[in-house]
């Protein structure tokens, strides 16, 4: 089966049935949040330990923050994705996802290996701009492909990759703790090498079928990205990009620096610190397989209820450590209400509207804007959350807070009706209404 049949079944769309190469390039679409959740997580657990070993500072340009700033997480993954979100809708899908990966693999490697700030800082940097520029290409590929009653299912399912990378990371820095750098050196070697096998499979990958079509009728001559800040594609961006930017300041805290915190602020060693966000990422999994990918797709009263209760899950994890100590049992409950209601409430929603709301030759590049926003905002974030954890989790958990408030809020009350509807139908309705 092409491409062109699998987004072309008539009947397929209608049930919302999956094929099994719609599946099959999920997975392989899917494993850029693998391999972007995975170098996150890695970092983070191996961040201590790099502080240790290489002499870093806890601030300054030499710092844990500013490392964390400039990678995949942060300043890194946005300059990769403002560029190759807009290559990806002036180029093709294809000759993205194809090649980047190769940049990744080495750029993993360099810290891997890293025996000084240098090599660790330029790796963590390439790694990230290699991440960014991958992210945004191969979700509209697979918002392109999917069936319209599937669309949110598959974009899920991407989120489940997003959370199985740091889970097998963490089990393995888990199982290799007693080596110590050792241990996370090896773990960026996995990712070395489950990155040349994913580029390898890639290449067996056509071109968005969607992508092609808009390209023989010429739009991208008229898809400039002037267009992006004007009328509902300006509403769209400004939604899309403010309830990611709140949430993913949460998230990405979560994901680098829990780790980092409870080693540094005495809730538990290392073994404790990676175990305990494993634990989270499962959560994620479940929560995602068995309650969003079944439901997200039915209605928009549907997406809007799990938003709801996701949000508020969200809400309650962070503000516990405002009443709580810092300690496993409250660790653990953070864990699981944040891992449940980032599922119903998070990074897969906006996958999923950021494919919905804006016409195929502009849907990478305002995924890139978007994307890259927030990671630029998480990246100034980060450079000052190793600062903030010295004085305790007090005024980090009340930011944390406020920040899952106002993207809550907006999800919630500004949430436009798109599921189970084609990409020409959201499209044309959202023209239609201009």
């Amino acid at each position: 089966m092409t491409m062109h049949q699998a987004t072309q079944d008539s009947s397929a769309e209608a049930e919302g049935t999956v094929s099994r190469q719609q599946w099959k390039w999920s997975v392989l679409a899917g494993m850029a949040s693998y391999l972007d959740a995975g170098s996150i997580v890695a970092l983070g657990a191996g961040l201590a330990l790099f502080q240790d070993e290489l002499g870093l500072s806890d601030s300054g340009v030499t710092g844990v923050g500013a490392l964390a700033a400039i990678g995949p997480n942060a300043i890194g993954a946005a300059v990769g994705a403002f560029i190759g979100g807009r290559l990806g809708d002036k180029l093709g899908r294809k000759r993205i996802y194809q090649w980047d990966l190769l940049i990744y693999a080495a750029a993993i490697l360099c810290i891997a290996l890293a025996v000084n700030p240098a090599m660790l800082f330029i790796g963590t940097f390439v790694v990230g701009v290699a991440v960014g520029a991958d992210v945004p290409t191969s979700l509209a590929l697979v918002g392109e492909f999917s069936p319209a009653r599937a669309r949110g299912k598959l974009l899920g399912f991407t989120q489940v990759a997003w959370n199985i990378g740091p889970m097998i990371v963490l089990l393995l820095a888990l199982a290799l703790s007693p080596l110590d750098l050792l241990g996370i050196r090896i773990v960026f070697l996995h990712l070395f090498v489950v990155a040349l096998i994913t580029w390898a499979l890639r290449r067996g990958m056509t071109e968005s079928a969607v992508w092609k079509a808009a390209a023989s009728k010429g739009a991208a001559a008229t898809a400039g990205v002037r267009e992006l800040f004007r009328g509902p594609h300006l509403k769209a961006l400004l939604w899309t990009g403010s309830f990611y930017l709140f949430w993913n300041l949460a998230a990405g805290t979560a994901g680098l620096f829990t780790p980092y915190m409870v080693k540094n602020l005495g809730a538990g060693g290392q073994g404790t610190s990676v175990a305990l966000s494993c634990a989270g990422f499962g959560v994620g999994i479940a929560a995602t397989v068995l309650v969003f990918m079944p439901l997200t797709d039915r209605d928009h009263r549907t997406r809007r209820m799990l938003w709801a209760v996701g949000a508020v899950m969200q809400i309650i994890a962070y503000a516990l450590f405002l009443w709580f100590p810092f300690t496993v049992p409250t660790i653990l409950l953070n864990t699981f209400l944040f891992g449940v209601g980032a599922s119903l409430a998070g990074e897969a929603v906006y996958k999923t509207f950021s494919q919905e709301l804006f016409p195929t030759m502009l849907r990478g590049t305002a995924q890139g804007f978007t994307f890259g926003a927030a990671r630029t905002c998480l990246g100034v974030w980060s450079y000052f959350v190793p600062h903030l954890a010295d004085t305790g989790i007090t005024a980090i958990a009340a930011l944390l807070t406020a920040f899952l408030v106002i993207s809550g809020g907006l999800g919630y009350f500004f949430m436009p009706d798109t599921a189970g509807k084609s990409l020409d139908r959201i499209e044309a309705e959202r023209r239609a209404a201009a």
